[in-house]
């Protein structure tokens, strides 16, 4: 659903039970809304219960619904404060030891220094390789998504967050802040970083295909 007129028509269709709009308006983001789920719970049937309970809050607020931000933005603020809350009572705590497994992101020595005109930039000895445009570029994008996914799923829980809201959702900075309760510069550093890791593992694959 896109432009105001759209939402206006879908909110007031949620509100008087049209169960064929709730079954689409289901299907277009479930899938979505299970990955970021995923990222707050222990394991996947977790996050189908806290998805299931957001869509009964869901139907439970939609009366109360005020426009403030749009219906997915409140739908995904609602699917977080679940799945947080369900995180801090059932899952251990698991960002310490995916961080000793992954071993942090890319080497700091590879960007600038605060003293250069453009400090956190690559340095250009240190620049990532472009991807190769080749006959097989499809097939190799594919097998590109697949690494990237499962390197996401490896990030800290917030990077993973930040990661799948911005370059997997299409969520705009301002909105994954609000979402999150961050601060615009801490999701900056936080995208840098799970980007960085991804992108180091990426670079890393490409080397060992050629």
């Amino acid at each position: 659903m896109t432009g105001t007129t759209d939402e206006t028509s879908l909110i007031l269709a949620l509100r008087n039970g049209d169960e064929a709009v709730f079954a689409q308006f289901v299907d277009q983001h479930s899938a979505s809304m299970l990955r970021v789920a995923c990222g707050y719970v222990p394991n996947r049937a977790i996050a189908e219960e806290v998805v299931q309970d957001t869509w009964i809050a869901l139907l439970k607020g939609i009366n109360g619904f005020e426009g403030r931000s749009s219906l997915r933005g409140w739908l995904f603020t609602v699917l977080i404060n679940i799945a947080k809350t369900r995180g801090v009572r059932e899952r251990r705590d698991a960002d310490v030891a995916i961080a000793a497994f992954t071993g942090g992101t890319v080497d700091l020595a590879r960007f600038r220094t605060a003293g250069d005109p453009l400090p956190g930039h690559w340095r250009d000895d240190e620049a990532p390789s472009p991807f190769p445009d080749t006959p097989e570029g499809s097939a190799l994008d594919k097998e590109l998504v697949e690494v990237a996914r499962r390197e996401i799923d490896k990030l800290p829980q917030r990077q993973r967050t930040i990661v799948t809201l911005r370059d997997v959702l299409g969520f705009e900075s301002r909105e994954v802040c609000a979402l999150l309760d961050i601060s615009a510069g801490n999701q900056r550093v936080q995208l840098h970083r799970g980007r960085a890791a991804i992108r180091q593992v990426l670079e890393d694959y490409l080397g060992g295909r050629s």
